[in-house]
């Protein structure tokens, strides 16, 4: 049995009792800007025309689905009704709604039983980057309180050396989770902070660690090598380090975490994408063009403020959540 096997049934347990409703409440935002303006486009049976078209390639790109991604799954769109001589404008909703399940699966592998299980390093090291204010903090607690009940020793690094609260905020979720924390004084070099707790974890033989790093803005260049210095430190001690780097995204920026994720790929090699606060945001869209354009898997989503309120993402789950609709929905 791989290492987060136990985890994922953790955490999908606590989905199959919570999840859905959790999900369906964080996505009613998105829901109403997003599939409920398709359906007042397409389920009166309109014609197929250009302008029927533009109507709906707009309402994909002001759902934070962006430019680039509107024209792939519009593009998609316009060759099935082509090929296969579609005329009735209904069936447009699943057509959009197929395209968007596809670009989820073709980088999701969270709903995969692989997922992780040939990760079998002892300690697991995953380290947390984003901007400030995008809930790191928060995901960090809500992680190790999952991996904790999975049955896992987790251990945590502070490695936010430059926020004077990060430290106090991270040590209230490590208690509140009943981990460990490795921590130093405000200032302190985050690299040895990080260095410190790969030792400390070896020597206690914890099954993960997690660190976390600091947030300034992402065009900050000091931001970015201090994130490569923490890497190559950690190197020094398992080779391998870090196994996983998730980038943390606040789902009600939109675009901007679009951006932010950008810029943050071009120095760190991100493995996956924790994106946040999808419960309260009209702009839960941006998953999409995150897929899309940055080929990265959505690792986890946060849909609400509870310590368990952290989910595996699904991308059958998502879509087939968000699209649904009631009987108001054309056929597909």
């Amino acid at each position: 049995m791989g290492l987060f096997d136990s985890i994922k049934k953790t955490l999908n347990s606590i989905a199959d009792s919570t999840g859905i409703t959790k999900l369906k409440e964080g996505l009613q935002k998105t829901r109403t800007i997003f599939v409920d303006r398709l359906l007042s486009v397409l389920g009166a049976g309109r014609t197929i025309d250009e302008a029927l078209l533009s109507e709906i390639e707009e309402i994909l790109i002001t759902s934070d689905i962006g430019v680039a991604t509107t024209m792939h799954i519009m593009q998609q769109v316009k060759d099935k009704i082509k090929s296969d001589a579609v005329d009735d404008s209904t069936l447009i909703y699943g057509m959009i709604k197929d395209e968007i399940r596809e670009i989820l699966q073709s980088t999701s592998n969270t709903e995969s039983e692989d997922y992780y299980t040939s990760k079998d390093a002892k300690p697991f090291i995953m380290m947390m980057v984003g901007v400030n204010g995008v809930g790191k903090t928060t995901t960090i607690g809500k992680l190790s309180s999952s991996f904790k009940k999975a049955g896992k020793n987790v251990l945590i690094g502070a490695a936010d050396t430059f926020r004077a609260a990060a430290n106090e905020q991270l040590e209230v979720w490590a208690q509140r989770a009943g981990v460990n924390i490795i921590q130093q004084q405000h200032g302190a070099d985050p690299a040895a902070v990080a260095f410190d707790t790969i030792q400390a974890a070896l020597s206690r033989e914890s099954d993960i660690v997690i660190i976390d790093t600091a947030g300034r803005l992402h065009n900050k260049l000091g931001l970015m090598q201090e994130l490569e210095k923490i890497s190559r430190v950690m190197k020094k001690k398992i080779p391998d380090a870090p196994h996983e780097v998730l980038l943390v995204i606040d789902a009600t920026t939109g675009q901007n975490g679009l951006q932010q994720a950008k810029e943050f790929a071009k120095v760190s090699e991100i493995t996956g994408i924790v994106l946040t606060k999808l419960d309260g945001t009209a702009k839960g869209g941006i998953i999409i063009p995150i897929a899309y354009e940055l080929q990265l898997p959505v690792r986890f989503i946060g849909v609400g403020e509870g310590i368990e309120d952290l989910q595996f993402f699904n991308a059958n789950t998502f879509v087939d959540t968000l699209f649904e609709t009631g009987s108001s929905a054309p056929q597909e």
